[in-house]
């Protein structure tokens, strides 16, 4: 299959949407958890974030147009400046995957797709209890992206809670002893298998490669 631009666009809609948010690879699967000023919690399913720095420990991610659609994660995170990323595991896809469902401010997606709400004392934003790696986040700056009208919004790590055996000897982090998955395009989930390791690269150490 070869698609040139003006085939692409004339995609029926849902078709496009699959296939561009595929192209990429697969990508880390995380649930965005936040709370509203009144309590009301908020848990949503996002493919897009990325790491941005190591010092400070920077993430982002990417939020769609804000305009006729409500934005209850991120009303919420500017709101309290506080929000967690966790990993999504193959026994709560379904439930996640649910999450991306345009329900009413008024209503917890903890609740409404059984997921459950825990909390540490320096996160005002709840985490999801059934990830075994999560991050509390602290809110940094959105920048708008002009060409389609989304935000990158950029957050600084404040805690990180994950596994000791997900450790390695070399203090890598093995997302397949963690187990956590991934998600192509709107729909399709991956379990992450590690297949090689090699020493950061130096151009000294470059093998010789035929």
């Amino acid at each position: 299959m070869k698609l040139n631009k003006k085939a692409l666009e004339n995609l029926d809609r849902i078709e496009r949407i699959k296939i561009i948010n595929a192209v990429s690879g697969i990508k880390p699967a995380n649930l965005i958890a936040s709370i509203h000023e009144d309590g009301i919690t908020n848990v949503a399913i996002f493919s897009s974030v990325v790491h941005l720095g190591s010092d400070p420990a920077l993430l982002g991610f990417i939020l769609r147009p804000t305009g006729e659609v409500p934005r209850n994660t991120y009303d919420n995170i500017l709101a309290n400046k506080s929000y967690t990323i966790n990993h999504i595991h193959p026994e709560f896809t379904k439930k996640a995957h649910y999450t991306s469902a345009k329900f009413d401010a008024s209503i917890s997606e903890f609740e409404r797709c059984g997921l459950t709400e825990e909390y540490i004392e320096t996160c005002k934003a709840p985490f999801v209890k059934e990830s075994r790696f999560k991050m509390g986040m602290q809110f940094v700056e959105a920048l708008p992206i002009k060409q389609n009208n989304t935000l990158l919004v950029i957050g600084e790590i404040t805690s990180l809670i994950l596994p000791d055996a997900s450790f390695e000897s070399t203090e890598d982090i093995n997302l397949e002893e963690i187990n956590s998955v991934g998600i192509s395009g709107l729909n399709s989930y991956y379990t992450v298998t590690k297949i090689a390791e090699y020493p950061y690269a130096r151009t000294s150490e470059v093998p010789k490669f035929k």
